[in-house]
């Protein structure tokens, strides 16, 4: 098994997502896709993109849910951008039988090996948040990088050192940088905004933080998303479902 950092590195590189304006056009996903399909992880396979159940590597995934408010009957429509959180304590890592997964003391992110990765799927059923991609072509497992050849990348521009998703969108919903700065910009979003971590309850500490959406001027009360869920879920699916159900009753 693979471990952990010894101790919790001091830089956390990680995103934080806007609900309150992401529109859900996608472009998060496909830039993401077009970078990583020739970069770190590349290629991203995909054997049918389309149909009713497609397969593929796709690091990203915007989930849409329709909500009501069960007292005022007002509805409205959340967008809910998903992938690796790039947890502190990532079971990812910790049960990966090969060292494949792991994660880096430099700036916490969790990347994959595909050298010794074997392709047992392990890490797809630890993580409670569907973050895991598995390459049939390739065998192996495949996740989301924070595009870390391009954030390092000395040969572009300071202001292009950033994520393939977070420069694409064009409601600037996606934010990235340093959350283990208290001082950062994006750590004095997070508090102005009270950014939480997604799903708290399965003990993993992400890094990615989400900021909820905000009360409309139509008169619906105040939103806050839920800082807990209930823990009887069959799927991830299932959760981010009775997440977005719940949006609009808080």
């Amino acid at each position: 098994m693979t471990s952990l950092p010894a101790t919790s590195p001091a830089k956390k590189l990680g995103l934080v997502i806007d609900l309150d304006i992401c529109v859900g056009c996608h472009a998060c996903a496909v830039s993401c896709k077009e970078w990583n399909t020739s970069g770190h992880m590349a290629p991203l396979t995909d054997l049918m993109a389309y149909g009713e159940r497609p397969t593929g590597v796709w690091f990203n995934r915007v989930h849409t849910f329709e909500v009501e408010n069960e007292e005022t009957g007002e509805s409205r429509t959340v967008h809910f951008p998903r992938s690796c959180l790039h947890c502190e304590d990532a079971p990812c890592v910790t049960v990966c039988p090969t060292g494949a997964s792991y994660k880096r003391e430099e700036d916490g992110i969790v990347l994959v090996n595909e050298n010794i990765c074997i392709g047992c799927k392990l890490c797809s059923w630890a993580c409670p948040y569907g973050a895991r991609e598995y390459d049939e072509d390739a065998g192996v497992m495949k996740k989301c990088t924070l595009c870390v050849d391009k954030i390092y990348n000395p040969t572009l521009p300071a202001e292009s050192r950033v994520p393939a998703c977070v420069s694409t969108c064009p409601a600037g919903a996606r934010h990235f940088g340093d959350l283990g700065d208290p001082d950062s910009d994006i750590s004095k979003l997070v508090e102005a905004r009270e950014g939480y971590a997604l799903m708290p309850e399965q003990g993993c500490k992400p890094t990615n933080r989400y900021l909820s959406p905000r009360p409309r001027k139509t008169g619906v009360e105040a939103i806050r998303a839920p800082r807990m869920l209930e823990p009887a879920a069959d799927d991830t699916e299932t959760l981010l479902s009775r997440w977005a159900e719940r949006v609009l009753s808080r």
